[in-house]
């Protein structure tokens, strides 16, 4: 029985060291190192196997794929760090209550990557995603008629809320690839 044992915990500490030493990054996706000595490395792993130093180094995985970030009732807002939002209730130029459903399309500058766990972390999507859109989104509706964002000026509604997403986005390692509006509604 205590040789059964032992083989037990002979194969728990083999599959912690080899298991531990490789990160396997697939396609789509890049991975960072915490090396407890240095930080953060800046080094990112690309698609591939890498070695890494069990125990002393842990490596995390993003996604760097364009990401759709739906705004839709369908949304739970139960789960913070899920990619999405409920309708986005704003108030136009002409002082009317809209409720905004969409889709916007973004990935992560894989070059920054080290920088957003640094100085983000891994909840990057509650702290700061989240957050800005609803912010930048009411902020352009503010400055628009109920009317024109409805019917009219749809498109341009669009490019100038891709635009303002860019500007505050970019400097934090998020790219915004478009911004499509599906339902804008009269709010509550």
């Amino acid at each position: 029985m205590t040789e059964s044992l032992d083989k037990l915990m002979y194969t728990f500490v083999l599959e912690d060291i080899v298991g531990g030493l490789f990160v396997h990054v697939p396609p789509g996706y890049v991975a960072c190192v915490f090396d407890r000595g240095r930080g953060v490395l800046k080094k990112v792993l690309t698609p591939g196997l890498h070695l890494k130093i069990p125990f002393w180094q842990k490596a995390l995985r993003f996604n760097t794929q364009t990401l759709e970030y739906t705004i839709s009732r369908n949304f739970n807002l139960e789960n913070v760090k899920a990619l999405g939002d409920a309708p986005i209730n704003a108030v136009t130029l002409d002082h009317k209550s809209i409720n905004i459903e969409g889709t916007i399309l973004m990935r992560l500058n894989a070059d920054q990557i080290p920088t957003i766990w640094q100085t983000i972390g891994e909840d990057f999507i509650p702290k700061i995603i989240r957050p800005t859109i609803r912010s930048r989104v009411r902020l352009i509706a503010s400055r628009h008629d109920a009317n024109a964002i409805i019917s009219l000026e749809r498109d341009k509604i669009e490019v100038e809320m891709k635009q303002e997403l860019e500007r505050i986005f970019a400097a934090r390692g998020i790219l915004v690839e478009n911004v499509l509006l599906s339902e804008i509604g009269q709010g509550k």
